[in-house]
Protein backbone atom coordinates (compact mmCIF):
# COMPACT_ATOMS: atom_id res chain seq x y z
CA UNK A 1 0.00 0.00 0.00
CA UNK A 2 1.40 3.43 -0.86
CA UNK A 3 2.32 5.81 1.93
CA UNK A 4 3.17 9.47 2.23
CA UNK A 5 5.49 11.40 4.50
CA UNK A 6 3.91 13.35 7.37
CA UNK A 7 5.77 15.97 9.34
CA UNK A 8 4.14 17.95 12.14
CA UNK A 9 6.28 20.78 13.43
CA UNK A 10 5.78 23.45 16.10
CA UNK A 11 8.14 26.24 17.10
CA UNK A 12 9.36 24.03 19.96
CA UNK A 13 9.81 20.61 18.35
CA UNK A 14 9.18 18.12 15.59
CA UNK A 15 6.04 16.41 16.91
CA UNK A 16 5.72 13.72 14.25
CA UNK A 17 7.84 12.55 11.32
CA UNK A 18 7.03 9.25 9.59
CA UNK A 19 5.46 7.60 6.56
CA UNK A 20 1.68 7.14 7.02
CA UNK A 21 -1.38 5.84 5.18
CA UNK A 22 -3.89 8.60 6.02
CA UNK A 23 -4.04 12.00 7.68
CA UNK A 24 -7.31 13.63 8.76
CA UNK A 25 -6.98 17.26 9.85
CA UNK A 26 -9.32 20.14 10.81
CA UNK A 27 -9.17 22.47 7.83
CA UNK A 28 -10.63 25.95 7.99
CA UNK A 29 -13.66 24.84 5.95
CA UNK A 30 -14.04 21.38 7.49
CA UNK A 31 -12.29 18.11 8.04
CA UNK A 32 -9.69 17.12 5.40
CA UNK A 33 -8.73 13.55 4.57
CA UNK A 34 -5.35 13.24 2.88
CA UNK A 35 -4.29 10.00 1.18
CA UNK A 36 -1.01 9.24 -0.62
CA UNK A 37 -0.49 11.13 -3.89
CA UNK A 38 -3.04 13.82 -2.96
CA UNK A 39 -3.14 16.89 -5.17
CA UNK A 40 -1.06 19.87 -3.99
CA UNK A 41 -2.88 21.83 -1.30
CA UNK A 42 -2.26 24.65 1.15
CA UNK A 43 -4.83 25.44 3.83
CA UNK A 44 -5.25 26.96 7.25
CA UNK A 45 -5.96 24.62 10.16
CA UNK A 46 -8.40 25.45 12.89
CA UNK A 47 -8.20 24.04 16.43
CA UNK A 48 -9.16 20.39 16.30
CA UNK A 49 -8.05 16.80 16.15
CA UNK A 50 -5.50 15.30 13.80
CA UNK A 51 -5.91 11.58 13.14
CA UNK A 52 -2.97 9.68 11.73
CA UNK A 53 -3.33 6.12 10.41
CA UNK A 54 -0.39 3.80 9.75
CA UNK A 55 -0.69 0.06 9.21
CA UNK A 56 -4.19 0.05 10.71
CA UNK A 57 -3.14 1.86 13.91
CA UNK A 58 -4.56 5.29 14.73
CA UNK A 59 -2.84 8.07 16.62
CA UNK A 60 -4.69 11.20 17.79
CA UNK A 61 -3.20 14.64 18.30
CA UNK A 62 -4.70 17.95 19.35
CA UNK A 63 -3.74 20.95 17.23
CA UNK A 64 -4.47 24.57 18.11
CA UNK A 65 -4.23 25.85 14.56
CA UNK A 66 -1.64 26.41 11.89
CA UNK A 67 -1.08 25.50 8.25
CA UNK A 68 -1.18 22.26 6.24
CA UNK A 69 0.64 21.81 2.96
CA UNK A 70 0.49 18.81 0.64
CA UNK A 71 3.24 18.71 -1.98
CA UNK A 72 5.05 15.85 -3.73
CA UNK A 73 3.48 13.09 -1.58
CA UNK A 74 4.45 14.88 1.63
CA UNK A 75 2.13 16.47 4.19
CA UNK A 76 3.67 19.22 6.29
CA UNK A 77 1.78 20.68 9.21
CA UNK A 78 3.16 23.85 10.77
CA UNK A 79 1.20 24.03 14.00
CA UNK A 80 0.85 26.77 16.59
CA UNK A 81 0.76 23.97 19.18
CA UNK A 82 0.27 20.23 18.81
CA UNK A 83 0.33 17.39 21.31
CA UNK A 84 -0.36 13.67 21.44
CA UNK A 85 -3.50 12.63 23.30
CA UNK A 86 -1.45 10.99 26.06
CA UNK A 87 0.52 14.22 26.61
CA UNK A 88 -2.59 16.21 27.50
CA UNK A 89 -3.10 17.03 31.16
CA UNK A 90 -6.87 16.60 31.37
CA UNK A 91 -7.25 18.51 34.63
CA UNK A 92 -5.25 21.47 33.29
CA UNK A 93 -7.38 21.49 30.13
CA UNK A 94 -10.56 21.47 32.25
CA UNK A 95 -9.30 24.45 34.28
CA UNK A 96 -8.49 26.33 31.05
CA UNK A 97 -11.99 25.62 29.77
CA UNK A 98 -13.53 26.88 33.01
CA UNK A 99 -11.45 30.09 32.85
CA UNK A 100 -12.54 30.69 29.25
CA UNK A 101 -16.19 30.02 30.10
CA UNK A 102 -15.95 32.42 33.04
CA UNK A 103 -14.38 35.11 30.85
CA UNK A 104 -17.21 34.70 28.32
CA UNK A 105 -19.89 34.70 31.02
CA UNK A 106 -18.70 37.87 32.75
CA UNK A 107 -17.83 39.74 29.55
CA UNK A 108 -15.77 42.32 31.37
CA UNK A 109 -14.51 45.26 29.34
CA UNK A 110 -10.91 44.05 29.45
CA UNK A 111 -11.80 40.59 28.04
CA UNK A 112 -11.23 40.09 24.32
CA UNK A 113 -14.24 38.06 23.21
CA UNK A 114 -12.43 36.46 20.25
CA UNK A 115 -9.48 35.42 22.41
CA UNK A 116 -11.76 33.96 25.08
CA UNK A 117 -13.70 31.98 22.45
CA UNK A 118 -10.46 30.72 20.90
CA UNK A 119 -9.20 29.65 24.34
CA UNK A 120 -12.47 27.84 24.98
CA UNK A 121 -12.23 26.00 21.63
CA UNK A 122 -8.61 24.96 22.28
CA UNK A 123 -9.51 23.61 25.72
CA UNK A 124 -12.53 21.73 24.33
CA UNK A 125 -10.37 20.12 21.64
CA UNK A 126 -7.69 19.08 24.14
CA UNK A 127 -10.33 17.53 26.41
CA UNK A 128 -12.02 15.67 23.54
CA UNK A 129 -8.72 14.27 22.24
CA UNK A 130 -7.58 13.24 25.74
CA UNK A 131 -10.91 11.54 26.45
CA UNK A 132 -10.78 9.67 23.13
CA UNK A 133 -7.35 8.30 24.05
CA UNK A 134 -8.52 7.28 27.52
CA UNK A 135 -11.63 5.64 26.03
CA UNK A 136 -9.52 3.28 23.98
CA UNK A 137 -8.85 5.22 20.77
CA UNK A 138 -5.27 4.82 19.67
CA UNK A 139 -2.32 2.95 21.14
CA UNK A 140 -1.61 2.99 24.88
CA UNK A 141 0.61 5.72 26.40
CA UNK A 142 4.25 5.23 25.54
CA UNK A 143 3.39 3.24 22.41
CA UNK A 144 3.28 5.76 19.54
CA UNK A 145 2.99 4.60 15.97
CA UNK A 146 6.14 2.94 14.66
CA UNK A 147 8.59 5.65 13.64
CA UNK A 148 6.54 8.49 15.20
CA UNK A 149 8.32 11.42 16.75
CA UNK A 150 8.88 11.76 20.53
Amino acid sequence: MPTMRLEIVTAERVVFSDDVDLVVAPGIEGELGILPHHAPLLTILQPGEIRVVKAGQEQFLAVSGGFLEVLANKVTILADACEYAEEIDLERARRAMERAQQALATRQADVDLAQAMAALRRAQVRIAVARRRRAGGGPPPGAPLPGAGP
